[in-house]
């Protein structure tokens, strides 16, 4: 129930949404004759689009996201096992296509892979389910994606229940129940990072941050106006997704600190 609950109210919480519902509101308010309000609000949801969509906003709210944590370091010893969390490649897709559907969080399968090749004594873990038990899970094709790409079988292991970051925390460590003194590599997208580190720390798993799928170059974005609103938008609403989930995450006990770090 609070998956689902969280969902609903986060859609909501998304500048896009937001503004959306900001101008659905106005025009329907036209139809109640109230000219004045509805213009305003009608009027605040273009404006403020166009300045999410145009200014550094989304660059400022990302940037401290993809900065918390540094490059992964490999360090005496090689790593136990790799974990891969969800959000690489579309389940419903891939399996009507009969195909690997990677999406724009390539990097986190596509980088596991490379580091299980790199350390061929490792466990390469997916992680990621979905609310609807019919549907494919993303962890399941993954797997498949890496022994097609030429990890064994038997290095791999799916975790395939998880629907949210907590989860993929707590159930991987009751399927992996790692042991004190090895070394677990977390692979996820720089800018979940720090609530993917929290959520592990929560349940006793120290991992290694192995951040990926950056979206911006560096502090130096922050002085660039975007490109297309689109752009803009998309990136803002990326990054308003992950500070609400680091804010929800500390409210409900879920990581130990509010923007988790090395």
């Amino acid at each position: 129930m609070f998956y689902l609950m969280s969902k609903f109210f986060g859609f909501f919480l998304i500048p896009l949404h937001f503004l959306v519902a900001l101008g659905v509101v106005g025009v329907a308010m036209l139809a109640s004759r109230q000219d004045r309000a509805a213009k305003v609000l009608m009027a605040s949801s273009i404006l403020l689009l166009a300045a999410i969509g145009f200014l550094p906003v989304g660059v400022a709210l990302t940037l401290p996201l993809e900065q918390r944590f540094p490059p992964w370091t490999e360090g005496p010893s090689a790593p136990n096992g790799i974990i891969v969390l969800g959000g690489a490649l579309d389940p419903d897709i891939s399996k009507a296509r009969h195909s690997f559907a990677l999406s724009g969080g390539a990097e986190r399968v596509t980088a596991g892979i490379l580091l299980a090749h790199r350390f061929p004594n490792a466990l390469l873990v997916f992680s990621g389910g979905d609310v609807d038990p019919r549907k494919p899970r993303e962890a399941d094709i993954s797997a498949r994606f890496a022994e097609q790409m030429g990890v064994p079988r038997a290095r791999l292991i799916i975790e395939d229940r998880s629907r949210s970051t907590a989860e993929n925390a707590a159930f991987t460590k009751d399927r992996l129940e790692p042991k004190a003194g090895q070394r677990w590599v977390l692979v996820t997208s720089a800018m979940h990072m720090p609530r993917a580190v929290g959520a592990f720390r929560h349940v006793g798993f120290p991992v290694e941050a192995y951040p990926v799928d950056y979206t911006t170059t560096g502090p130096a974005d922050a002085g660039h106006l975007s490109n297309s609103i689109e752009g803009g938008v998309i990136r803002t609403d990326a990054a308003v997704h992950e500070w609400i989930g680091l804010i929800a995450y500390r409210l409900l006990g879920r990581t130990n600190a509010l923007f988790p770090g090395p």
